[in-house]
């Protein structure tokens, strides 16, 4: 789904109609991870027959489904002897059957689609496989951001390759902005401000649509403010956390986040409860001047009230001419362990996620392609991608990469924080130390 990057968008409101591709980018964490499972590694590496892809399902699927049987064809004429059987599962129901696949060799594919947030997970249940000399010997490689690469890194090793990322910036109003002599907003500061002063001119608006489960739409405030969800210990790729979203920058941040829910732009009574399909709808349905929301968001939000009258720039950081830093959700695509294609799998993967698939599938989905070089092309044939192509180049950052992360997203741990702070339940202090051990607690299982 675009995000990520299923869990978050399970707590979304359902009133607004998303592609499917927007609910992997919530982060696609799965709610459960695989049960420990046996060494099903496979010692064959067969040269010819038939490869099991499993993909997933969206909404209008028609367009995926012509770009990925095109890719098909043109690897099975490269690989006599050869044939690809692609299924589309369902989103709702992929963790059963990846849990299924990763204990019944028999019945697995060879290569699947997930979400990039259930990498650590998936690696830790001994499902996928280690593909870091075919990576690393990939031409395309070269191109792939880096904060797509990371999703795919567990311990120094790379458990398949990208296929496309999203990233949220700041919609906003242009009549509303035109008639209340606005400019964007270019510090976190002004945002606030700006927020404020919308719906003090303009009661039946609110400035900034905010949530309190939208926990995506807060991150960037607590990175902005040189605060962190968790800490790696000991040296880069270790992928062993301890939490940090209790220090003191990042409780900055989550204040500066909590000071629009209020009176004076978003009430804590109505907004602590929405998630951010909420505020897509509101910004979408015209009761709001501003929304943060991804790329994705593009088709709900040109379908609503405000259709030819709004624009998107980069969401602002603390200092001027900076861009908050952004979760870079998406999906990769990797190769099971079980497989007895090896080689065979490897290549359709290259296949699947290279360049000349992500660039047809940014035509024909919106997916935005993970290559720079090509996310560069397609950014300047449509001018709406650019600030989200600026934030993803400039900002982006991922969620721990821990097989934890998944229970903590599981358990709303991010989320009900956020809605006892802004709800006046805890105080920043309280609400984030609780946060932090649970946090522990899911990080050291």
């Amino acid at each position: 789904m675009k995000p990520s990057h299923l869990s978050v968008f399970s707590r979304w409101s359902s009133r607004v109609t998303v592609p499917v591709v927007a609910l992997t980018l919530a982060g696609l964490a799965a709610t459960g991870c695989a049960p420990s499972t046996s060494d099903n590694s496979s010692k064959e590496d067969e040269k010819s027959g038939k490869l099991r892809v499993w993909l997933f399902q969206e909404v209008n699927n028609a367009p995926k489904k012509k770009v990925i049987d095109d890719a098909v064809a043109d690897f099975e004429k490269k690989h006599d002897g050869t044939e690809v059987e692609v299924t589309y599962i369902p989103i709702d129901t992929r963790a059963q059957k990846i849990k299924a696949a990763f204990n019944d060799p028999k019945s697995a594919p060879d290569v699947i689609e997930f979400g990039n947030t259930d990498t650590a997970g998936y690696v830790k249940d001994g499902g996928l496989m280690d593909i870091s000399k075919e990576f690393g010997s990939w031409g395309d490689s070269t191109n792939i951001d880096p904060t797509a690469k990371y999703s795919l890194t567990i311990g120094g090793k790379v458990y398949g390759a990208p296929l496309f990322v999203g990233v949220r910036a700041l919609y906003y109003r242009t009549d509303v902005f035109k008639d209340l002599d606005l400019e964007p907003p270019t510090t976190q500061d002004e945002l606030i401000a700006t927020a404020k002063k919308i719906h003090s001119e303009r009661s039946d608006l609110y400035g900034l649509a905010v949530g309190g489960a939208y926990t995506y739409g807060a991150m960037p405030f607590i990175w902005a403010n040189g605060g962190d969800l968790a800490n790696e210990k000991g040296k880069f790729g270790s992928n062993e956390y301890e939490a940090a979203i209790d220090s003191a920058d990042a409780q900055k941040g989550i204040k500066a986040y909590a000071s629009l829910f209020g009176d004076d732009n978003c009430p804590a009574a109505k907004c602590a409860q929405w998630g951010g399909n909420d505020t897509v709808e509101a910004f979408a349905s015209g009761k709001a001047a501003m929304a943060i929301g991804g790329d994705f968001n593009r088709q709900a939000i040109e379908a609503g009230k405000v259709k030819g009258k709004f624009k998107v720039v980069p969401l602002p950081g603390v200092k001027r001419g900076d861009i908050a830093p952004a979760f870079a959700g998406g999906n990769n695509v990797g190769v099971l362990k079980s497989t007895s294609h090896r080689t065979l799998a490897v290549d359709l993967l290259e296949s699947l996620a290279g360049k000349q698939t992500q660039r047809k599938l940014y035509d024909a989905m919106g997916f935005l392609p993970t290559f720079t070089d090509v996310r560069g092309d397609v950014a300047q044939k449509d001018s709406f991608v650019k600030p989200f192509v600026k934030t993803l180049n400039d900002s982006a950052k991922f969620v721990p990469a821990s097989p934890g992360w998944a229970a903590i997203d599981a358990q709303l741990v991010l989320p009900t924080m956020f809605q006892e702070i802004v709800s006046g339940r805890k105080s920043v202090e309280t609400a984030t130390k609780d946060a932090a051990k649970k946090m522990d607690e899911a990080f050291q299982q």
